[in-house]
């Protein structure tokens, strides 16, 4: 009887072993499940509020708006500007460059050849 005894108390010991590595396991299961949880739940699901949407897209075309009206403004301010048609040829031959930005450069330093010559040297 000693070792059919012993049999079956390895047996139970080992069933011991067995029920301890379940429990174990299902409580690393359950921490990896707690960790994976809170990887997955990092991005919340949120609902974008309706009015705060409205606003930011207001704010947005206002501000294109203001920018589209300022360029305007700067546009026929520019167009005023009076430049001699002779200063434009020679800044457009002597660097070499088309005449519609010889035009802008003179008319953005105001009809100065000089200041637009020595900015376009820069």
């Amino acid at each position: 009887m000693g070792a059919a005894g012993d049999e079956k108390a390895a047996a139970a010991a080992g069933g011991a072993a067995a029920e301890g590595e379940a429990a174990v396991d299902s409580k690393d299961l359950q921490q990896q499940s707690k960790a994976l949880d809170k990887l997955t739940d990092h991005v919340e699901d949120r609902q974008l509020d309706s009015s705060r949407v409205q606003s930011a897209m207001a704010a947005l075309a206002s501000s294109k708006e203001a920018d589209w009206n300022a360029m305007r403004l700067r546009e026929k301010e520019l167009a005023a500007v009076k430049i001699n048609p002779t200063d434009v040829e020679i800044i457009a031959n002597e660097l070499e460059l088309d005449k519609k930005i010889a035009e802008r450069t003179l008319r953005e330093h105001k009809g100065d050849a000089v200041a637009a010559v020595r900015f376009l040297l820069q």
